[in-house]
């Protein structure tokens, strides 16, 4: 007898229906799982075989054959434990026979008790779209499924209630939508900053139209405290992209029962003896790095210089696509990576160049050789470059407070505003996502700004690409002004973000 259970599977970030069926045939006791399996769902098979025992169950003497439809898909995880127990109950007429409205996933132990899977909002958003109408998942990733909406979530602590249910003896209540709360994050404000005016206006910009920006300051000025205190001025999540983030992390595993879904924009800083990999994503079963972890929020590198090579020249395709492809001999998944670059860099090796004090000590060889570690085509691919000055001790010892970020924040979200309503829903969700089109119709230009730029043209050496970011730039300082055109005013400021000459080198 065959006894057929609707399961869930993960690739990349998208999940996909699999049907799980269980074959008890006459023969030599064995069982066996095919249908691509990896090890650990072959190990599924111990797992099941005590579960089943220790829930009061009679495992069954036979020939048993679990097959993992479409069979041609590499299956990974432990999520397939929980249906291939509940297609073995079938199959041997200890469960009721199958209701084919309903899904199972779970990892169980060796008790029965299930334990929480990674991955579970992207497997019910699957659910829904397979029409799937009553799912049973642990019951720790049941606040997270319900985020999926128009799938009836079912909690399950163990094997014995989740029987119980099915016998109908004593059914399980549906888990209620997850609702969030307040944020428990506390996040540095920008009033605790002393003096640094133009690096809040630059970190201002970048937050208003998603812009990547580079700090380049000597040792102490304050890069990284600044860097820290941006996720208290970006705009808030919508709707959308809070479920798109949280798919992510709900693969990586980063997501909990308390907090299924994120809340505020991700703030990634990951050290700078990263891998490519670690970056990137990968892996021999590929999962998400730290570009898109940091999706729709912000990746920051501290000591930019410091990160190898090979790790900084794979940002530079996913800063222009917004997405990464992860290639392996069992195929390809792409990982959204649309994240705003902050970076940070001392202009030497000892941090002190062009600093009046004459403290550098660098050669101009060891200052060339420090700087050319960032290549021309990624400093191409950042909107805004600030010098942030070390403070002086009238600055650092005064007592009154800065603006407050809460203040920035209502200015950035105006700006946001804004382009949400100039681009509409279907539209780039912000100004560095401007294509031409976008381009041409918003960020016209007057004969004086013309001008500006001709001239800024040859002086700089723009290539065509950092000409369009100045004007995706002075569209932000256009909006934060609340002007429906780009002037000349704009413009200038946008081209006071150009990198030093040091850097153009």
């Amino acid at each position: 007898m065959v006894g057929k259970v609707r399961s869930l599977g993960l690739r990349g970030v998208t999940g996909y229906e699999v049907g799980v069926e269980c074959d008890l045939a006459s023969g030599l006791p064995a069982f066996t799982v095919v249908g691509l399996p990896d090890a650990a769902v072959n190990e599924a098979r111990e797992r099941v075989r005590s579960a089943i025992k220790n829930c009061g169950f009679q495992f069954p003497v036979s020939r048993i054959t679990v097959n993992l439809a479409p069979a041609d898909r590499k299956k990974s995880g432990t999520i397939y434990d929980l249906p291939i127990l509940v297609g073995i109950l079938r199959a041997g007429g200890q469960l009721r026979q199958e209701d084919p409205e309903c899904a199972f996933v779970g990892e169980l132990s060796l008790a029965g008790a299930l334990r929480p899977c990674t991955g579970m909002l992207p497997m019910a958003m699957a659910a829904r779209r397979a029409g799937i109408k009553r799912l049973y998942v642990p019951a720790d990733n049941a606040p997270e499924a319900t985020l999926a909406g128009g799938v009836e979530i079912y909690p399950v602590a163990d094997v014995r209630q989740l029987a119980d249910h099915l016998m109908g003896r004593e059914p399980i209540e549906p888990a209620q939508p997850w609702q969030p709360g307040e944020s428990s994050v506390a996040v540095p404000d920008f009033a605790e900053v002393k003096g640094q005016e133009n690096v809040k206006r630059a970190l201002e910009i970048a937050a208003a139209g998603g812009h990547n920006l580079l700090m380049i300051g000597p040792p102490g000025s304050g890069k990284s405290m600044l860097a820290r205190r941006l996720p208290s001025i970006l705009p808030d999540m919508t709707r959308r992209e809070a479920m798109e983030s949280t798919e992510i992390h709900s693969v990586a595993g980063l997501t909990s029962k308390d907090e299924p879904m994120l809340l505020q924009r991700p703030f990634r800083a990951p050290h700078h003896t990263i891998s490519p990999m670690g970056m990137a994503g990968g892996g021999s079963d590929p999962r998400p790095g730290e570009i898109s972890l940091a999706h729709n929020g912000v990746l920051f590198l501290d000591e930019l210089p410091e990160f190898q090579k090979d790790v900084l020249e794979v940002l530079r395709q996913p800063l222009e696509d917004g997405v990464v492809q992860i290639s392996r001999a069992s195929g390809s998944v792409v990982y959204p990576s649309r994240f705003m670059l902050v970076a940070a860099m001392n202009p030497c090796k000892c941090g002190w160049y062009g600093h009046p004090s004459g403290r550098c000590r660098c050669s101009p060889a060891a200052v060339e050789r420090y700087q050319s570690r960032l290549s021309g085509p990624l400093l191409d691919r950042i909107d805004l470059f600030v010098e942030v000055e070390a403070l002086e001790f009238d600055t650092i010892s005064q007592r009154q407070t800065g603006e407050n970020s809460a203040d920035i924040r209502a200015r950035v979200n105006a700006a946001r505003a804004l382009q949400t309503a100039r681009y509409g829903p279907d539209g780039p969700k912000n100004n560095t996502q401007m294509g031409q089109k976008e381009l041409q119709n918003w960020c016209k230009l007057d004969e004086k700004g013309l001008d500006i730029m001709r001239r800024s043209f040859e002086k700089l050496g723009l290539t065509a690409r950092s000409y369009d970011r100045i004007l995706r730039v002075a569209r932000t300082i256009a909006d934060l002004d609340g002007s429906e055109n780009v002037t000349a005013v704009h413009l200038a400021e946008a081209l006071q973000y150009r990198p030093p000459e040091y850097l153009r080198r």
